[in-house]
């Protein structure tokens, strides 16, 4: 098995990068963000640039991550392992730090540098008010490069994660060409919301806070083929 995770992204989104790949709800909120195989690649590939070229990190380095189930989590995510960096939410020394606004005092449990934090806005405004000792992602991600094309390799800890996640995907019995309708808040872990779909070769539908009476109509209007129970 491939342990370059970002390869296994460019595949779920070769078919046709125009399509949408991952539509994000939030019921609470009312939000609906829809975003191309080629507009998500654009914010991974900014992501991976950023660890690259402005802080010098790749394979062997470690990204922190306090962050919800979301599409901005989903660039961060796979853009640290496009660059080839490991993912934990574990509290210890790390090369880089991303944060919800309203998680940053958790940052305090990490050793590490550089931290960002966002605000997860709909419409990926920046920050109004930039926590100390945080530079705002939003801002600094957007002047990087629209393209990535290193992608080193991401080791056993990738291949490790890749396994696990061709193996959820099958036990979810995903597809090729499939669309997942999930509920984030009881499938918060990245394996299940991001990673087991991709590695099917499915598109996403995430629905945070969902209202169980829109189910029906969200899963005709968005045409998906499974539901994770």
């Amino acid at each position: 098995m491939a342990d370059n995770i970002a390869r296994v992204f460019a595949d779920a989104i070769a078919p046709d990068p125009t399509r949408p790949l991952l539509t994000w709800y939030d019921d609470a909120t009312g939000e609906r963000t829809e975003l191309s195989g080629a507009t998500l690649a654009n914010w991974v590939a900014k992501t991976a640039n950023l660890l690259v070229d402005e802080l010098s990190l790749g394979p062997g380095d470690t990204a922190g991550i306090l962050l919800p189930p979301h599409w901005q989590t989903a660039a961060v995510l796979l853009g640290c392992w496009a660059a080839g960096l490991t993912v934990t939410d574990e509290p210890g020394e790390v090369d880089v730090l991303f944060a919800a606004a309203d998680r940053t005092a958790e940052a305090d449990a990490f050793t590490v540098g550089d931290r960002y934090a966002l605000a997860l806005h709909p419409f990926a405004l920046p920050l109004r008010e930039v926590p100390a000792g945080f530079a705002d992602y939003v801002t600094e991600v957007r002047a990087h490069g629209d393209h990535f094309t290193a992608y080193p390799p991401g080791g056993p800890a990738h291949a490790e994660l890749l396994a696990r996640a061709t193996a959820r995907a099958t036990e979810l019995g995903l597809t090729p060409g499939g669309r997942v309708l999930i509920d984030v808040d009881r499938h918060p872990d990245p394996l299940d919301w991001l990673l087991a779909p991709l590695a099917a070769q499915s598109t996403l539908v995430l629905c945070a806070h969902p209202d169980p009476t829109h189910l029906p109509t969200r899963q005709s209007t968005e045409k998906t083929t499974h539901t994770l129970p």
